[in-house]
């Protein structure tokens, strides 16, 4: 189910319902009929000297609704399409970053502001950097939405072998912080450093993963893989993510609920 679609369809019915409602519905409702014609006839002939006043009567149920939730339906619309817009974490393939549970917040125009439904870019405000968490539609099902870093730019040649990460011909470093967390003891956790962008992952020195020849991310195309190197299905396995597919960058966590109550002491920024 498209909620966007949903909420875009929505607003166009309640606003349509009350701008016909101003410009015709309520002029025939409050228009005079034939007994308050005889009686301003009446009182025009001197045959009553009392004064009558028509009373509109009350505003179908429908036009209250539309006029109660029009602005409010419009101002979410407004608020998820280009401004932010708020997810759930459902899997694991971002950890350590991202957790089950946890709710982001996404900016909905650090990449170019975009129409709802039809995705089409119509001002440009910034481009991916690599090092962002971005959200996108899966480009074999666009219908879901997937979250993952940005590893490669149009033009980067990007090349995975024995769990290293090479870009541009040259390895990304990254250094050993722990060969057993406590949270994930089969991986070893490792800071990467991404052309000034450090964030931890997760590398299983069991596991032999993916092999990746180097390949060259084309234009308007994007290469991305998740944190959770060894369980991710990521670029790796399905591709590029076309510019058309790109939802906003994730910047914060705001809250962490799995069950119980929401944990708001695990808010903060990403990077």
């Amino acid at each position: 189910m498209d909620f966007t679609l949903l909420l875009v369809l929505a607003v166009a019915v309640t606003g349509l319902v009350w701008l016909l409602d101003l410009v015709l519905l309520r002029r025939l409702r409050t228009a005079p009929g034939p007994a308050a014609d005889h009686a301003a006839s009446e009182t025009a002939a001197g045959t009553s000297g009392r004064r009558r006043r028509v009373r509109a009567q009350r505003d179908p149920w429908y036009v209250d609704y539309a006029r109660s939730f029009f602005p409010v339906l419009l101002v979410v619309l407004l608020l998820r399409s280009f401004l932010i817009e708020p997810f759930q974490i459902p899997s694991g393939s971002m950890r350590p970053t991202l957790k089950v549970g946890d709710f982001i917040v996404v900016n909905k125009f650090a990449y170019g502001l975009r129409l709802p439904v039809v995705h089409t870019r119509i001002l440009d405000v910034g481009e991916p950097q690599r090092g962002d968490i971005m959200v996108f539609r899966f480009p074999q099902e666009p219908d879901v939405d997937f979250i993952k870093r940005v590893i490669g730019v149009p033009g980067d040649h990007i090349r995975y072998e024995n769990k290293q990460l090479y870009v541009n011909g040259k390895p990304v470093p990254k250094e050993l912080l722990d060969d057993a967390p406590a949270a994930n003891p089969e991986e070893d956790l490792l800071l990467e450093h991404l052309f000034g962008r450090d964030h931890r992952i997760y590398n299983n020195p069991n596991d032999p993963g993916p092999q990746m020849r180097e390949i060259t991310v084309p234009p308007g195309h994007y290469f991305m893989m998740g944190d959770n190197r060894d369980h991710s299905n990521d670029s790796r396995y399905w591709g590029f993510v076309p510019e058309n597919n790109i939802v906003g960058k994730a910047f914060a966590v705001w809250m962490h609920w799995k069950g119980g109550l929401p944990d708001f002491t695990q808010a903060r920024l990403l990077h």
